[in-house]
């Protein structure tokens, strides 16, 4: 279970590549992914959208050559 878990959550944070091209798409599309890995590994839906909305903006800020 706890490897078809990582897989999923692999899976899941390979969504927040698909950056968006406003601000506001990147976050929204990185709280989308950070949801539903958080809804699949049984965590906080909350803080799954805050970390995947972060973590979105943040990759798309730093690798902006690779969305």
């Amino acid at each position: 279970m706890r490897k078809l878990t990582c897989i999923i959550s692999l899976v899941a944070f390979t969504g927040l590549s698909a950056c968006g091209d406003t601000f506001g798409e990147q976050a929204l599309i990185g709280a989308g992914a950070g949801t539903a890995t958080a809804a699949v590994v049984g965590g906080n839906l909350a803080a799954g959208a805050i970390v995947g909305s972060a973590a979105n903006v943040i990759y798309c800020k730093e690798f902006s050559t690779r969305c």
